[in-house]
């Protein structure tokens, strides 16, 4: 009897070692701890089941296991494309209902003071799934839809600020958000103000682009630039801006290498309606993308008098505003001498 007990006891140990052990398993295999370094996996719409675990083996322990766990979820059938975070700690299960419900991570996207929407374009498509082509060739696409000649009819839309999009983000769905943006910030009282200039959309974001590209971004001269340049096209002067003198002969050479760094007196003859040395009124369009800050400093402009500025050496990234003709020929020879001490050309 006690021998029969004791070969029992064996048998239950036996069975219950080999069941904590297939058990083990497969906890491990569904449950357990799989990712061996973090990072991000890309899996584009064209994927197949194998692309994805070339494309995740990188990151896992044991490929074969989420390979299986990934089968008995059907992933080899029905996943979502996308880019995923890869995160220390996480096991197969986590991982595969992250692929097939498409719970991706956003990328950031920084959009500047671009001359261009196709340099944006360059730089954002490297942050989707299509490339900059098929981003550009679908932008042209909305702007003729909206009677525009081409996506750089849209520059106004985008607004310099930081975004997040997912990287399977289509044009479509970029520039809707954008789109909606542009929408909400035109606001009643806006256009009231917009009204009151006597000026156009296109005029209002021309110098926006002006008074961006004047203070480089800071708004603490914002609104008194916007002042002096109303002043000169109210009087019929040309506004004779030099960021709009860098976009001309930028744009004659069809945007290829850096911007010139230093306008000279043969840059102010460049044939563009762009040139405001060369072309009176106000730039068709704006020369670069803008900020919201440098639209209401347009909107909201100053009340002076002024009609000349120069950047000031002794404070950089600020100017010295004036009404006079002589101080700003001698504000203007203090900056020459300063580039020229600094060897810029």
């Amino acid at each position: 009897m006690n021998k029969s007990k004791g070969i029992i006891a064996v048998i239950v140990f036996l069975l219950f070692a080999i069941g904590s052990f297939f058990g083990y398993q497969y906890y491990q295999k569904f449950y357990g701890n799989n990712v061996a370094k973090e990072g991000y996996v890309l899996i584009p719409h064209s994927a197949d089941f194998n692309s994805i675990l070339d494309s995740i083996s990188p990151y896992v322990k044991n490929k074969e296991q989420f390979s299986e766990v990934a089968k008995s979820k059907n992933m080899d059938k029905f996943f979502s494309a996308g880019r995923y975070r890869i995160k220390s700690g996480t096991n197969n299960t986590d991982l595969v209902n992250m692929i097939k419900a498409g719970n991706q991570t956003e990328n950031t996207f920084r959009i500047g003071d671009f001359f261009t929407v196709y340099q944006m374009v360059g730089k954002v498509a490297l942050k989707t799934e299509l490339d900059s082509i098929r981003f550009a060739t679908d932008l042209n696409k909305i702007a003729t839809t909206k009677g525009l000649n081409n996506a750089e009819d849209l520059k106004k839309y985008f607004f310099i600020d930081t975004y997040n999009f997912f990287w399977t983000v289509t044009p479509q769905e970029f520039f809707k958000k954008f789109e909606d943006d542009y929408n909400g910030f035109w606001n009643a009282e806006r256009k009231a103000k917009e009204q009151s200039l006597g000026l156009s959309r296109d005029q209002v974001y021309a110098l926006a682009s002006l008074v961006y590209k004047e203070t480089g971004g800071k708004p603490d001269e914002m609104k008194t630039v916007a002042g002096l340049y109303l002043n000169r096209h109210r009087k019929g002067m040309k506004l004779q801006s030099d960021p709009t003198v860098i976009y001309a002969v930028s744009k004659a050479n069809n945007f290829q290498g850096d911007p010139i760094k230093r306008v000279f007196f043969k840059h102010l003859r460049e044939p563009s309606p762009y040139n405001t040395y060369y072309s009176s009124g106000i730039p068709p369009g704006p020369i670069c993308m803008v900020d919201k800050n440098s639209v209401d400093a347009v909107l909201n402009a100053q009340s002076n008098d002024f009609i000349y500025m120069c950047a000031d050496p002794a404070r950089f990234g600020f100017h010295k505003f004036t009404a006079s003709a002589a101080e700003h020929a001698v504000n203007a020879k203090k900056y020459q001498d300063w580039l020229n001490s600094k060897n810029i050309k």
